[in-house]
């Protein structure tokens, strides 16, 4: 696993309560919404898994909608403890995140 990836695999779950947060989506819509930020190497098979896992955390709720094109989709949408949990992350993220900037800033590379 490169370091990317193991990063990665930190931080997405707070990325995606985020973005559901803003609009409730769908997984193949989370996929592409991360794909526009940047995050081109996150695969479908890595999302579903973490929307499986905040579901049954109770973080977000799946619910069936109709689709204009094609079959009925699973929108997440935010819960209340999802939006506790967001909160927490973004405060853990700016933990982290400002040091770790400082120390970049200071070092040479």
């Amino acid at each position: 696993m490169t370091l990317r990836s193991q990063l990665l695999k930190g931080i997405l779950e707070g990325c995606i309560l985020s973005i559901i947060y803003r609009q409730p989506t769908y997984g193949y819509e989370l996929s592409i919404r991360l794909q526009e930020f940047g995050l081109s190497d996150v695969s479908e098979g890595s999302i579903y898994p973490i929307l499986l896992r905040l579901q049954k955390e109770k973080l977000v709720r799946g619910e069936m909608k109709k689709s204009e094109s094609g079959p009925k989709r699973k929108y997440y949408y935010l819960t209340t403890e999802g939006h506790e949990a967001l909160k927490q992350f973004v405060h853990h993220w700016e933990n982290i995140k400002q040091p770790v900037d400082k120390i970049i800033e200071k070092g040479e590379i």
